[in-house]
C-alpha cells in the first residue's frame, strides 16, 4: 500500500496551464474593448458624482434631511466606484500574482 492514496495525488496534479499573451486571436481587440467598458464607466461616475453633489447641496440648502442623506450616501459611492474602475487592473494584477505563487 502506498504512503499517499491515489485521490491526493490526483488532487494535487499540475495541468500546466498559465497565461500567455497572444495566444489567441482578437486578444488586443478584447482588450480595447474592455479598456473602453472602464472608460465609460468612469465618466458615468463622474455624472453620478455630480448629481449626487447636487442632491446633497439641494437637500442641505432646502432641509430636506433625506435629500441630503441620499446625496451623502451616492457621493460615497461613486467615489467607491471611481477607486474601483481605477484600481481594477491593479487589483486584479496583485490577486493573479498572489495566486501564482500558490504550489
Amino acid at each position: 500500500m502506498s504512503p499517499i492514496p491515489d485521490r491526493l495525488i490526483q488532487l494535487a496534479y499540475d495541468p500546466g496551464i498559465s497565461p500567455k499573451d497572444g495566444g489567441l486571436p482578437g486578444l488586443s481587440v478584447l482588450k480595447n474593448v474592455v479598456n473602453s467598458i472602464n472608460l465609460f464607466g468612469i465618466v458615468a461616475v463622474v455624472g453620478a458624482l455630480a448629481v449626487s453633489l447636487g442632491v446633497w447641496a439641494w437637500g442641505h440648502h432646502t432641509g430636506g434631511h433625506q435629500a441630503e442623506a441620499n446625496g451623502k450616501k451616492g457621493a460615497v459611492v461613486a467615489a467607491g466606484a471611481a477607486l474601483g474602475l481605477g484600481a481594477a487592473n491593479g487589483i486584479v494584477a496583485f490577486f493573479s500574482s498572489l495566486g501564482s505563487q500558490i504550489h
